[in-house]
């Protein structure tokens, strides 16, 4: 009995020496790996300082001609804090930003568009804008708003325009050469329908969630994503660091899945 007991307690202090050295190892990891993120987030600080005080000669000089279309992606809830959102305007238009489109899921900054309008100078809608007009120059900005219900209510009414279309040319008997449909027709039909807005160069995304909120597919095809960060911690320095780098990258066009269209129509029409 004494032998077991003994053996019984050299397993019970082995599996207490294991179980400190793994929660020591685990704590020492964890301290690494926040280390390794605050010293980013203070070298970003830092080095968004050195941008914005013009002291990094590289981002003096960029071509923002490059970026024709801007897409800018907010958080829903990072997207109440409108003045926020207004500053970062004045920030693109003061840049020469000239062609910009706002975006959030539910659709809080289109309700706000009048406000944010009405703090811009030389600010107008997107639908309303003439570009043969000779005051859209370098100062003025056209601004598209968007959420969510205009992807899915643009895919239901493109789809149920092609779908009429070729049962239409079912009815009549007309021979046709192909059953199915191609990205050509279905851009075509977005745009009958009104929603064949341009594809951004470049598409910002203020949030946490490091994707594109449901933001319309068939416009960032070729679109250069930058995740950004919540609103709230936002910087002139970065904004500019990301157009710059935009600036430099050289983009090789490839074609988007046309079985990505057609799995898109079905999750958007159901």
């Amino acid at each position: 009995m004494d032998l077991k007991d003994e053996m019984q307690r050299v397993r019970f202090w082995v599996n207490q020496i294991g179980n400190f050295c793994l929660r020591l190892v685990w704590h020492f990891v964890h301290l690494l790996v926040r280390s390794w993120y605050l010293g980013v987030g203070v070298a970003n600080v830092i080095e968004s300082y050195l941008i914005s005080s013009g002291l990094l000669r590289r981002y003096r000089f960029i071509d923002v001609g490059k970026l024709r279309y801007l897409a800018i992606v907010v958080e829903s809830d990072d997207a109440c804090q409108i003045s926020k959102v207004i500053q970062l305007l004045q920030w693109l238009q003061a840049f020469g930003v000239k062609h910009l489109c706002l975006y959030d899921t539910e659709g809080v900054l289109k309700k706000s568009k009048e406000s944010i309008l009405a703090k811009l100078k030389n600010a107008t809608l997107f639908e309303e804008a003439d570009e043969r007009d000779p005051i859209l120059d370098q100062k003025h900005m056209t601004l598209e708003f968007a959420s969510i219900t205009d992807g899915k209510e643009a895919v239901a009414k493109g789809g149920n325009l092609l779908f009429m279309k070729y049962l239409k040319l079912a009815n009549s008997g007309a021979e046709q050469k192909e059953q199915i449909f191609t990205e050509a027709n279905l851009t075509e039909a977005l745009r009958a329908v009104g929603y064949g807005g341009p594809e951004p160069d470049l598409l910002l995304v203020y949030g946490p969630a490091r994707c594109h909120l449901g933001f319309p597919a068939w416009r960032i095809r070729y679109t250069e994503i930058i995740h950004m960060g919540p609103l709230k911690s936002m910087r002139y320095g970065s904004l500019v660091k990301a157009i710059y780098k935009f600036t430099m990258v050289r983009q090789n066009y490839g074609k988007f899945p046309f079985r990505a269209w057609q799995f898109i129509l079905e999750k958007c029409v159901d």
